[in-house]
């Protein structure tokens, strides 16, 4: 594999064919909370499989126990609004949406407000059984940022967006 090793995913290719790009999100001490090195990361990865021939499609996937439990909080509380928007503070974030081959979000565990957005922005979401699904943003007095409330809607109507989004509650799959 060229490039520096990844320090917060496992990346391979995977399949009979050896098509399928794996990128697993390898933080598990966090619950695989979406810092900015695991972002960096991702893109990383998501442009070496988009730019791979061999791959067809990209499965992205965490661990039993959190798929990604959101944003690294301990990395957000201490910047200001200004801080975070004068450093393009969710820059890139969006890099999964603007992919071209289809990728599939194998969700099990948490999928919380970033986390949630994530798969979100993935084309398939297949979801085990013990996934959860959530925007508890509210519960920290603030509000999804990664375009978590436009992308919420569109997947489970507005009712529910709204009680998910102003109650903080979560839904499994």
């Amino acid at each position: 594999r060229a490039g520096p090793a990844f320090q917060y995913l496992l990346v391979q290719k995977t399949g009979a064919q050896k098509n399928v790009g794996l990128i697993q999100l390898n933080r598990p001490q966090a619950l695989n909370a979406l810092c900015e090195g695991l972002m960096a990361e991702l893109r990383r990865a998501l442009e070496a499989m988009e730019s791979d021939p061999e791959v067809g499609a990209i499965v992205l996937t965490g661990s039993q126990k959190a798929f990604a439990a959101g944003a690294d909080i301990k990395e957000m509380q201490n910047k200001t609004f200004q801080e975070c928007y004068n450093s393009g503070f969710l820059a890139g974030w969006d890099k999964v949406s603007v992919v071209r081959k289809p990728i599939i979000a194998a969700v099990n565990g948490y999928a919380l407000g970033g986390g949630c957005e994530l798969a979100m922005m993935c084309d398939i979401i297949y979801a085990g059984e013990k996934a959860q699904f959530g925007q508890p943003e509210i519960l920290l007095g603030t509000i999804p940022g990664a375009g978590g409330t436009q992308r919420l809607t569109r997947a489970v109507g507005k009712s529910l967006a709204m009680e998910m989004v102003l109650t903080g509650d979560r839904i499994s799959a």
